[in-house]
């Protein structure tokens, strides 16, 4: 039976459509990403006269030659920070300010949280995630992929009971997520790296560590 021609139409506009859905949507985020990234980068530019990086004589936008310049001084500002910091005096610097900063109230606490969520998952440090795991959540019967980040709670639910502190980042942001308290039979350790894991996370599950079968209580 030959197919219409709203059928060979529709069939033909749904295979276009999933071949440059993938490149529109990881173009638009790459501009979103930049113009985000822009709304902070611009101040960078701040000596220079605002008739000569923005429209309409100073009062309009930043022209996108500017804000692509911010954006490079700024990374380049970061990899300066970091040289420095991977000596001697940069090091006693960032714990200055570290000191400094975490002894400021109500900042200290954002900064605080702030900073251990970027050692975990930034600076990859191992102290920060222990172990890859697997938990039931959010029901019974459903597992969630988690780290271990520390192996006394300090809390008791029932007298001889071990809680463990589990978070399990959503996907595919793993900045976010739920902190669970798991009594430690209940969880199952995988024989991954903290790093695997976190690629299968943010992947969305279509990265698998090969060895993710293999599994210990």
């Amino acid at each position: 039976m030959k197919k219409t021609f709203l059928a060979r139409w529709r069939a033909n506009f749904f295979t276009g459509l999933a071949v440059i859905l993938p490149g529109v949507v990881s173009i638009g985020a790459i501009l979103w990403i930049f113009g985000t990234v822009a709304s902070f980068t611009d101040t960078l530019l701040f000596f220079l006269p605002r008739g000569l990086t923005h429209r309409d004589h100073g009062t309009g936008t930043m022209y996108w030659y500017w804000s692509l310049a911010a954006f490079v001084l700024t990374i380049l500002l970061i990899c300066g920070i970091g040289l420095a910091a991977r000596n001697y005096f940069g090091k006693k610097m960032i714990e200055w300010a570290d000191r400094v900063l975490l002894h400021v109230p109500f900042l200290n606490k954002i900064y605080g949280a702030t900073k251990q969520v970027n050692d975990a998952l930034v600076s990859g440090n191992k102290n920060s995630f222990k172990t890859v795991v697997l938990v039931e959540f959010p029901n019974p019967g459903t597992y969630a992929m988690g780290f271990l980040t520390s192996e006394d709670a300090d809390i008791q639910m029932n007298p001889g009971e071990k809680l463990v502190c589990v978070y399990v980042p959503t996907t595919p942001n793993p900045t976010a997520g739920f902190l669970l308290l798991v009594p430690n039979e209940k969880i199952t350790r995988l024989k991954i790296s903290v790093a695997d894991g976190l690629k299968y996370i943010v992947s969305l599950g279509s990265i698998a560590p090969p060895e993710l079968s293999l599994v210990e209580r």
